[in-house]
């Protein structure tokens, strides 16, 4: 009987850094799981996400082939991958081998967030019902890792405005309902009714009282921005940045 390998960050191997016990003992109770068991699990999660093993391979950032061998219990996933397929379908890990008998999902439609085009983020500030979960106009949709507000939609990064932390390709999860706080990042409408994602800062108050703030590229070939000088609208708050490993 092959079990699951388990390959555990250094953190937990090295003597001089602080042992994580909750994470430790998580991890303890995949030595013991088969790995033909966990194969299972997975694809079990991954066919009720609705998603092909190419697509759950580029979630958690690996190939289809990985995948397919995990699946069939060839060899095992590490416990952080398991973790992230976890987060990717909404199902829950077992926490012991008889827990994988009953393997029920979560309820995935309620966490779905729209991925939608910068002209629909426009439209978001303008009116925000049209883009609850479940009623946006959106071919694909991502599971976030946590509860967010039914406003909530994701964004895929186009251009370099952002680099080097935001790459092209990635994408974040906005909320609405969140406020920014300074060194957050967001996605706003300009004075020319496009959508922009940059770092914002505080620049105080004006002569009215109002308060004035700067939309920062983290990139220093593209210009900020300023509400003192032009319109801007916040239309949300990144909660969530994720990157996906390229193809």
């Amino acid at each position: 009987m092959v079990c699951a390998s388990l390959h555990l960050p250094k953190s937990l191997l090295s003597p001089y850094q602080p042992v994580n016990k909750q994470y430790t003992y998580a991890v303890s109770i995949f030595f013991t799981i088969p790995a033909m068991k966990m194969g299972i699990w997975i694809r079990k999660a991954r066919e009720a996400a609705g998603l092909t093993q190419t697509e759950l391979g580029d979630a958690v950032g690996t190939s289809k082939g990985n995948v397919s061998a995990w699946e069939l219990g060839r060899h095992s996933a590490s416990f952080d991958r398991l973790r992230a397929i976890a987060r990717a379908t909404g199902y829950a890990l077992p926490d012991s081998e008889a827990g994988l008998e009953n393997v029920v999902p979560a309820d995935i439609g309620a966490r779905q967030i729209p991925l939608i085009n910068y002209v629909q983020a426009c439209q978001v500030a303008e009116t925000l019902a049209a883009y609850a979960v479940g009623t946006a106009t959106a071919t694909e949709y991502l599971l976030p890792d946590r509860d967010l507000s039914t406003n909530a939609f994701a964004l895929e990064i186009k251009g370099s405005s952002m680099q080097p932390e935001f790459r092209e390709g990635d994408r974040v999860i906005i909320d609405p309902a969140v406020e920014p706080h300074p060194g957050d990042y967001v996605v706003a409408k300009n004075g020319k009714n496009e959508a922009t994602f940059k770092k914002y800062r505080p620049r105080g108050l004006n002569d009215d009282g109002e308060a004035v703030f700067e939309l920062v590229p983290l990139n220093e070939d593209y210009p900020s921005l300023r509400s003192d000088r032009e319109p801007i609208t916040i239309i949300g708050t990144m909660v969530e940045h994720r990157r996906y490993r390229a193809r």
